[in-house]
């Protein structure tokens, strides 16, 4: 960096200080602890710039501190600069834009895997939930936000993304190839365990699934059945109000969550006693790859005890995010508020808790080579994602069988 756009850099910081400063003299910053934090920022930026051991791309060091500033707040908070932000809005804009299934998250500094859609491209490639995705097209995910890998993994449906995967017991990612396509809206899948027991699995809330859920619990009581096992397992899409309307359907009243944000109104989400449909005996099925929408289902289950909710504990991913354009181009997306249960502790950090805790079988621990800390953290279903045929060897599965068919023996 020459001399002279240093001291343009320098200029500039100086004169964003100063206004910095001007405005709290004069009590439009009213805040001393971000003003105190601007002060700092200046400062490292000018330590950095004058004493680093090479001269810094400070374009690049700006932007680094922005990902590492939203990636401080919660996952799912993302900068996006100028350039990806405008590829963000080209793919959005692209009606042939393919994806891959995925609902990512961040752990261990990485970006991994919490849901696989049913028959997506990431199903396809044999990415599973609990995969540690080490790199996405080549970048590592370390200095990666969630929002950056969406957009990475997003492109023309029939072109093809890497990913660096690192899978349960091995310390070396496997390169895989996922061919992104477009997503046809994943359907309501349904099982009859008895002839009385209908299993409905949601693999996600897109708009339209609660008049589907209504339309198959009508017809399950035509035909005779008594008994609903709803399994949230791998649910991690779809917007809550669909959530909410699903929860309708069984819950005849109570709250269904809560709503709070910085700079959102409180909202307060209720059960409808006109808009039930099931009264009957109903199993929940749920574990670490339950997530966001499902989350919220799941824990006004729980709340209004509303039958069995059986498995494991949620991820904890149950916010609402804004889109917020900057003057330069970038963009952020930025949580701007949590959902609560109905004891007001927020999902996002605690997750949903079972009302069974009942643990899933892992896939296979012969390879070995797990910590306890990534083994407490990663979703725990690590099977392949996709459809799969319910059987007693399901352990969360067969609970909720169990718990349901208690009251008719007692009734017998």
């Amino acid at each position: 960096m020459n001399r002279k756009a240093r001291f343009g850099i320098i200029a500039v910081s100086v004169a964003i200080f100063c206004y910095a400063g001007i405005g709290h003299v004069l009590g439009r910053t009213p805040d001393d602890k971000a003003y105190k934090s601007l002060t700092v920022f200046g400062e490292v930026l000018q330590k950095i710039q004058a004493d680093y051991v090479d001269e810094p791309n400070m374009h690049l060091v700006t932007a680094g501190s922005l990902h590492g500033l939203l990636e401080s707040l919660d996952p799912e908070s993302s900068y996006l600069t100028p350039r990806e932000y405008t590829e963000y809005k080209q793919k959005q804009q692209n009606a042939g834009t393919g994806e891959t299934g995925l609902t990512l998250s961040k752990r261990f500094g990485y970006v991994i895997v919490i849901s696989v859609l049913p028959d997506s491209p990431a199903e396809k490639a044999a990415i599973h939930s609990g995969d540690i995705f080490e790199s996405v097209a080549g970048f590592t995910t370390r200095d990666m936000s969630v929002g950056q890998a969406l957009n990475l993994l997003n492109g023309p449906s029939g072109s093809g993304v890497k990913v660096g995967v690192i899978r349960r017991g091995k310390a070396d990612p496997d390169e895989v190839d996922i061919v992104r396509q477009k997503l046809a809206p994943a359907k309501t899948i349904v099982q009859k365990a008895d002839p009385d027991i209908l299993v409905l699995r949601l693999p996600s809330l897109d708009a339209g699934r609660a008049d589907d859920v209504r339309s198959k619990l009508l017809d399950a009581e035509k035909q005779g059945v008594h008994r609903v096992v709803l399994d949230l397992r791998e649910c991690g899409r779809g917007p809550v109000t669909e959530a909410v309307a699903v929860a309708r359907l069984f819950v005849p009243s109570g709250t269904i969550a809560t709503l709070r944000g910085q700079t959102v109104s409180s909202q307060v989400l209720s059960a409808e006693p006109s808009k039930i449909v099931w009264k009957g005996p109903v199993s929940v099925l749920i574990d670490g790859t339950t997530s966001g929408a499902a989350e919220v289902l799941a824990s006004a289950m729980v709340a209004n005890h509303r039958g069995d909710v059986v498995g494991e504990r949620t991820f904890g991913l149950a916010s609402e995010q804004k889109l917020i354009t900057m003057d330069d181009g970038s963009a952020l997306f930025l949580t701007v508020a949590n959902y609560y249960n109905a004891s007001g502790k927020p999902i996002l950090e605690d997750g949903v808790e079972p009302t069974e805790v009942v643990r899933a079988a892992a896939e296979d621990d012969s390879d070995g080579g797990d910590d306890d800390s990534a083994s407490s953290t990663t979703p725990s279903k690590m099977e392949p994602s996709g459809p799969r045929p319910l059987s007693p060897e399901d352990p969360i599965y067969r609970k909720a069988l169990e718990l349901l068919k208690v009251p008719a023996k007692k009734a017998a």
